[in-house]
């Protein structure tokens, strides 16, 4: 198509100032063809002239069949698609043509859609950038619920656009607003619309249920038809323009509550667009409420649930992080259900672990109570497995354990000490401890502690020092067995020099 000032101008060119058409393509930078088309030059052409035939004609016949089917194909398809039909010519030629054929896009008029008060409401999702949420980089995205009738608004941020935060974005519009609309339109959101073709729809299952329980009717506008759902549309660039932009903010949660006060302050306190009589937003809201429907007794439960297993260690993952369980869960199969603000891990009966949900990533949260539960059994299991290292390090072990027993010791906080001395020591000197304590009757990690500092001091060897751990169980509970240093030392010693 010409523009209306070009075609103006070329035929003003040529017609009262007599410009040849070369003159005129040249000084405007158009085709020469575009310039025809303008002057309607097949109209004045002289009878007998000879036009020179081209390669396009046999095929213009099927250019114009196919752009009557499909007027918005490209000329690179249809050049494909004329050459697998013999055609030789240029794309240039065929782009040049297609142009003066090409069907004219119809204008589509629009009817202006009137709802009744409470009868509809449009919901959409907004993108908000990205936000910094400890290491993690997360989506920021915007909720957004309007009244067809009344444009009272609805909105919250979210950190994702799962079906649990936009069901939850339902239930928190629902409570605000004061009721729930018999109709609610959306775009084709995955959350609500699984397939469709042409009006065959398949729903989202569990936005069926929801929408059962609230009573109202899901209603997917037509696809590639924006100004069905435009309320909403314009509602988000709104929020953007007016409440987003240059806005600061610590948090998501401090975010929502700004946005809060925004759409009581300003939202609400504009007039309703299109309105004769000028009613104000928060006028007509409440002229609305009365015909909203009300809400169920109890709210509809929109977590998040996964089934869950863990690995050898005692943690569950979910959404990039990590949640600590009891020891004797690892390997069973759990039931994780998460809040914005809470994880808890269930068979589906009893809670085991509840922790805060965080938003950040690669963070291990932990209960310490699950820690100090694994590292009570890691002692206890440890006690075992002390009094057969002391056996196996010390043939005088067994009968002075044996005592120990015999005397009504207790024999956990015995061999703790005794392993200590093993550490301290090396087993040589602990055997020969032993022994000395049996000789001397005196049964007690305590005796076998003061024969071998006496047996050091007569060595005049340095005193050994404890080693000072931090509180963390995982650290103080961890046991590394000593390796001999032989080889070392003899990388200390000279070598012989080779005659």
């Amino acid at each position: 198509m010409i523009a209306p000032e070009l075609r103006t101008r070329i035929r003003r060119l040529f017609f009262a100032e007599h410009w040849r058409i070369g003159t005129i393509a040249g000084e405007l930078g158009v085709h020469h063809d575009t310039v025809r088309r303008a002057i309607e030059a097949e109209r004045f052409l002289r009878p007998g002239v000879v036009h020179r035939p081209s390669m396009l004609d046999a095929y213009k016949a099927f250019v114009g069949e196919t752009l009557e089917q499909h007027p918005r194909l490209r000329a690179t398809r249809l050049f494909e698609m004329a050459r697998d039909r013999g055609y030789r010519g240029s794309v240039v030629q065929l782009r040049r043509y297609i142009a003066t054929v090409r069907p004219a896009p119809r204008s589509e008029a629009y009817l202006r859609l009137q709802t009744l008060p409470g009868e509809q409401a449009q919901v959409d999702w907004g993108h908000f950038g990205t936000i910094r949420v400890g290491h993690a980089k997360r989506a920021l995205s915007c909720f957004v619920m309007v009244l067809s009738w009344s444009r009272a608004i609805f909105a919250r941020f979210a950190l994702d656009q799962t079906l649990e935060s936009f069901q939850r974005g339902h239930i928190e519009a629902f409570a605000a607003l004061g009721g729930v609309p018999r109709t609610i339109l959306y775009d084709n959101l995955k959350s609500v619309v699984l397939e469709r073709a042409g009006d065959h729809i398949r729903f989202n299952e569990a936005m069926l249920f929801f929408a059962g329980h609230y009573h109202f009717a899901p209603k997917p506008c037509a696809p590639y038809r924006g100004n069905e759902k435009g309320k909403v549309e314009r509602t988000i660039q709104y929020l953007r323009d007016g409440f987003f932009a240059a806005r600061r903010f610590s948090s998501v949660q401090d975010l929502n509550a700004q946005l809060a006060a925004w759409i009581e302050r300003t939202a609400h306190a504009r007039k309703v667009p299109g309105d004769p009589e000028g009613r104000l937003v928060r006028d007509a809201l409440l002229e609305e409420r009365p015909r909203l429907l009300a809400l169920p007794e109890h709210p509809y439960d929109c977590h998040a649930t996964r089934w869950v297993t863990s690995g050898k260690q005692p943690y569950v993952r979910f959404d990039r992080n990590d949640y600590s369980i009891p020891h004797h869960l690892v390997g069973k199969p759990l039931v994780l259900v998460a809040t914005e603000d809470e994880i808890r891990i269930t068979n589906g009966s009893h809670v085991f672990a509840t922790h805060r949900r965080s938003w950040d990533e690669k963070q291990v949260i932990e209960d310490p109570a699950h820690i100090e539960e694994l590292a009570r059994e890691k002692r206890r299991a440890h006690d075992l497995r002390g009094r057969d290292r002391l056996r196996a390090a010390c043939p005088s072990a067994d009968p002075f354990l044996e005592a120990l027993a015999v005397r009504g010791e207790h024999l956990g906080g015995q061999v703790a000490r005794l392993l200590k001395l093993l550490d301290r020591y090396d087993a040589v000197q602990l055997e020969a401890g032993l022994k000395d304590a049996l000789a001397r009757g005196a049964i007690g990690a305590a005796s076998v502690a003061h024969v071998l500092d006496q047996r050091a001091r007569a060595r005049r060897h340095a005193p050994k020092l404890d080693v000072v751990l931090p509180d963390d169980p995982r650290v103080r509970n961890l046991r590394v067995t000593p390796h001999a240093l032989d080889s070392y030392d003899a990388l200390a010693k000279p070598k012989k020099e080779t005659p």
